[in-house]
């Protein structure tokens, strides 16, 4: 049997290599927003030959349009980003591209989003989050008869939300990666999965601690990790391996959509063990040694 309560220290340290970059990402940099946020104006442009990025941001200067960044969208398409821009703008853009390349230029896809929207749907995203992880809480805590199993839960789903949103805020900064709304059902659904494993080990822990009192709390942990690590890395690595795939080959639209599930499936299987169950166990000594005291 593996002593997984010998190695909290270890468990500790990987964590701060993980969100220490991110947070401090995050307080310095923020994130990246994309015009669901921030507001503004996408085209879709496709094009009938391929064109390179320096071509459309020429074109973009010539035409006047205040271009955020270009996207490609496939081999003979691409998305450009634009500030808030009227009809007139897009069909000089058109023009310009079309004129510049010779190509012609067809607009695929127009999309106007205000900063209002934007507003209200971060301020839903926030309400949605703390609102889920309340009843995370009383839910487990009620469940398992125990606020500590609560909050043990809530602790490791932050630490796998700090992962994904520490992360993003570093790709934003260094790969020039935006969120948008995509990225914002990415991030409540890593809140349902990081849950689902640690419950698993939760009630093999209370499970043991009913059937055998002789034990220590510590060997409890290890028995419960150890009879769960397999069933859990089976579990996760079966969505890894289709979000990777995605990743690699789903094409570019949908890619940091992925990337942000594969980033907290990983963070969610890595917490359930190593970080919700060492906060249980802490918690557990803190207690005993309190009441030895």
């Amino acid at each position: 049997m593996i002593r997984f309560s010998k190695y909290l220290w270890v468990y500790a340290v990987i964590s701060a290599l993980v969100l220490v970059p991110g947070i401090y990402s995050l307080i310095r940099f923020g994130f990246r927003q994309s015009i669901d946020f921030a507001g503004g104006t996408l085209v879709e442009y496709r094009t009938s030959k391929h064109l390179p990025t320096d071509d459309v941001s020429l074109a973009a200067k010539r035409a006047g349009v205040d271009v955020v960044s270009f996207q490609p969208s496939g081999d003979r398409a691409f998305i450009v980003r634009m500030k808030q821009s009227t009809r007139e703008n897009i069909n000089a853009l058109t023009q310009t591209i079309e004129k510049q390349s010779s190509v012609s230029a067809t607009v695929v896809r127009n999309e106007t989003v205000g900063p209002v929207l934007g507003q209200e749907l971060l301020s839903k995203t926030l309400f949605a989050a703390l609102l889920a992880v309340s009843a995370i809480l009383l839910y487990v805590a009620w469940a398992f008869k125990n606020i500590r199993f609560g909050v043990a839960a809530v602790i490791a789903l932050l630490h796998d939300l700090l992962v994904v949103l520490g992360t993003f805020s570093l790709f934003g900064h260094f790969l020039g990666v935006e969120v948008d709304t995509l990225f914002v059902t990415a991030f409540l659904t890593t809140m349902s999965f990081s849950v689902h494993d640690t419950i698993v080990v939760f009630d093999r822990i209370r499970e043991y601690t009913k059937r055998d009192r002789n034990r220590s709390f510590e060997e409890i942990s290890d028995m419960a990790l150890n009879e769960t690590m397999n069933r859990s890395l089976t579990n996760s690595f079966t969505i890894i391996f289709m979000l990777a795939a995605l990743v690699l080959m789903g094409g570019e639209t949908i890619k940091w959509f992925v990337a942000a599930l594969l980033i907290g499936t990983v963070s969610g299987t890595y917490s359930s063990p190593f970080v919700a169950t060492p906060v249980l166990l802490l918690w557990h000594r803190l207690e005993h040694n309190k009441r030895r005291g």
